[in-house]
């Protein structure tokens, strides 16, 4: 069981207001190196022509790993769309590098077509990502090509819009799943989002962002004070998922519930015609 740590912090800004990407290569702690380039040499093993660039985000390259707490999560920007691309290989090397590294507590590997860092007029998640969080560790870095972004409404509509069809999508895999890791992968995932956008209900009041859990529960809690257990709960089940579906199932139907409305009153003020991507 892994305690509630108040860990995590708020995305620094700049004097204008534009989020400030903290991470970088000498951050890099140099253990995660061979775990780095296993996934670099995976994917290019199994997309030889297809890989344009790969980095790396999260705690990692912040400098502000923990082991066995920490994930390592990659994102690999592809030329092609990623839905054509025979992607089958990607749970098992990731299995098996998970494996390999008893201070990893798992591996991510997100994959994003090139067009999509062409966008530099809406807000959209992967490219805010890589400039906000990522670090290049192969190809040509895009970092510097993207847009800049600050915390208002554009970049807590891309929590917000798609709440309701992935709390529905995490209910759909726990209903019938009689696999504890499955169920339990499926638990910390769906928590995970649910805390973040409690983080970003409130972004218009305290014009701060952030994807670290702790800071994201705190920011909801300060404004949402009846609601702070139920949130504390999510932030809980993040890091202990449940392994019983139906519990996870109520949960989701009480506050999650819940969250899906209040998102409805926020996207009625800031997007009444919910656009999937709002303007920089």
């Amino acid at each position: 069981m892994t305690e509630i740590k108040e860990i995590g912090s708020l995305c620094a800004v700049d004097e204008n207001g534009y989020i400030i990407n903290e991470s970088d290569h000498g951050k890099i702690n140099p253990k995660f190196q061979e775990a780095i380039q296993l996934i670099i040499d995976s994917c290019l093993s199994f997309l030889p022509k297809e890989v344009h660039s790969i980095y790396i985000r999260g705690s990692v390259p912040k400098g502000e790993d923990i082991d066995g707490v920490s994930d390592v999560d990659a994102v690999v920007v592809t030329y092609s769309d990623p839905q054509d691309l025979n992607l089958d290989w990607v749970e098992e090397t990731c299995q098996l590098i998970d494996q390999r590294f008893s201070f990893v507590k798992g591996v991510e590997l997100g994959f994003s077509p090139l067009s999509e860092m062409e966008e530099t007029e809406y807000c959209s998640m992967i490219p805010f990502i890589l400039k906000t969080y990522g670090v290049c560790v192969y190809g040509e870095n895009l970092i510097s090509k993207l847009p800049d972004y600050k915390p208002d409404t554009s970049l807590a509509n891309e929590h917000l819009i798609h709440l309701s069809s992935l709390i529905d999508t995490a209910k759909g895999e726990l209903k019938g799943n009689d696999d504890p890791e499955d169920i339990r992968d499926c638990c910390s995932w769906i928590m995970r989002i649910i805390v973040r956008a409690g983080g970003v209900l409130v972004i218009d009041q305290e014009r701060a962002y952030t994807r670290d859990l702790y800071p994201a529960y705190e920011l909801f809690s300060k404004h949402y004070p009846e609601k702070e257990q139920e949130m504390r709960r999510a932030l809980w089940y993040s890091i202990n998922p449940l392994s019983n579906p139906e519990e996870i199932l109520e949960f989701l139907n009480g506050f999650g519930s819940w969250m899906e409305m209040e998102k409805e009153k926020w996207l009625d003020v800031h997007n009444p015609t919910r656009e999937m991507h709002l303007p920089l």
